[in-house]
């Protein structure tokens, strides 16, 4: 009953009007103006004592790979294309021009077609190429830029180079479409992703020269779509499929799609690599028909793994961006835990550059020294104009 008592004491009349008292000197003190100024009293902590709080990296310039784990030749081959994305971009730009020249005013809004930083004058990415972009002064009293001669000759010699591999890029064709969960292709799409397949300019327009092979449908929309006609069970055995019957315990250690086990079973290092095979082993060929499995189960991501394997063996450099996977995510039933699901499969794939603007490589495409094993021809026409780039005069 203490407490009864207690509580009974404080709301006596007594206490309420010592505690009102209190109130209102209290208040009356803060509230009067005092003789002396207050200002240099230091009410909030100094900046420089205060705890600075690290800044977590954004997804634009945070690195894929952590240190331990970089493998420089490939980060370099990101970098590679990225001081070179001017003339690649310009190159093909004015390609497609009249007279294969573009006046320097039109030129400096052309950012994104012509492949240099926004912001910046597109002139002085023009002098960094001296023999393959020459600027002069048109009948008109306008400052224009295009091709030299030298670089009018190796144009021509691309040309040759697209025409004696056109068969073969139709076969890459061919198999994007058996791929495909329709078996057809918006023309667009493959037009965007050319240069990745070594694919012409003008591959639209010699569609129609391969009747047994394509179809170009126009929907409703005016959209042009490109389809398969006929079905090739010769091309429809993919890359790692090969590999398993050359050499089966490297296909079979290609990928890892480890069983969950407790730690109860005391399994050694050959136990576990056995029971993960039980789980990686059959495959799901890419040119089955992927729509038909159930999303998250696990035949359906050995499908998608096997898919975006299959894509990067049709590449000229066995890479691509996640701008080129994306382009095709509708037709190869790929989710958008893409960069996840290749980050678990470290053994076959590698990603550089940052978690926003990634590359995947095929890593056993390539050497110890990060140098292609196999070069198409047009990859080796691609180096020879790097080094042309590079150059301020003949040698």
């Amino acid at each position: 009953m203490a407490w009864r008592l207690l509580v009974t004491n404080l709301k006596s009349p007594e206490t309420l009007t010592l505690t009102n008292t209190l109130r209102h000197s209290s208040a009356s003190f803060f509230n009067q103006e005092l003789p002396f100024s207050t200002s240099f009293l230091i009410t909030k902590l100094p900046k420089k004592f205060r705890k600075k709080r690290k800044k977590q990296e954004s997804p634009r310039t945070k690195l894929v790979q952590s240190e331990p784990n970089r493998i420089s030749y490939f980060e370099r081959i990101v970098e590679t294309d990225s001081f070179f994305r001017f003339l690649f971009k310009s190159k093909d730009f004015l390609s497609k021009q009249p007279e294969h020249v573009l006046r320097l005013d039109d030129a400096g809004k052309l950012y994104r077609e012509l492949g240099f930083p926004r912001g910046r004058k597109v002139a002085r990415s023009i002098e960094r190429h001296p023999l393959i972009f020459e600027p002069y002064r048109h009948v008109d009293g306008k400052m224009w830029f295009g091709f030299t001669e030298f670089m009018e000759r190796l144009i021509e010699e691309e040309k040759r180079i697209m025409d004696s591999m056109e068969m073969d890029r139709v076969r890459t064709v061919r198999k994007l479409l058996m791929m495909s969960a329709n078996k057809r292709i918006p023309l667009s799409k493959i037009y965007h992703c050319r240069s990745v397949f070594g694919i012409p300019e003008d591959f639209r327009d010699r569609v129609g020269k391969y009747p047994d092979f394509f179809r170009v449908v126009v929907e409703d929309d005016g959209k042009r779509v490109l389809e398969l006609v006929n079905w090739d069970p010769l091309l429809a055995v993919s890359d790692l499929e090969r590999e398993f019957v050359m050499n089966e315990d490297k296909a079979k250690r290609a990928f890892k799609f480890p069983v969950k086990h407790g730690k109860d079973l005391d399994l050694d290092e050959d136990d576990t690599r056995k029971l993960n095979l039980l789980n990686t082993l059959p495959l799901v060929s890419p040119y089955s028909d992927g729509s038909k499995l159930e999303l998250w189960t696990l035949e359906a991501e050995k499908y998608r793994v096997g898919v975006v394997h299959e894509f990067l063996s049709l590449t000229l450099e066995k890479k691509a961006s996640i701008h080129h996977i994306v382009e095709f995510k509708e037709e190869f039933c790929l989710t958008k835990h893409t960069y996840q699901m290749l980050r678990k499969q470290p053994r076959t794939f590698y990603l550089a550059g940052t978690e926003m603007n990634w590359v995947v490589f095929l890593k056993d495409a390539y050497n110890e020294n990060g140098d292609l094993i196999e070069k198409d021809p047009q990859v080796v026409f691609n180096e020879k104009l790097r080094r042309y780039a590079q150059m301020q005069k003949m040698e």
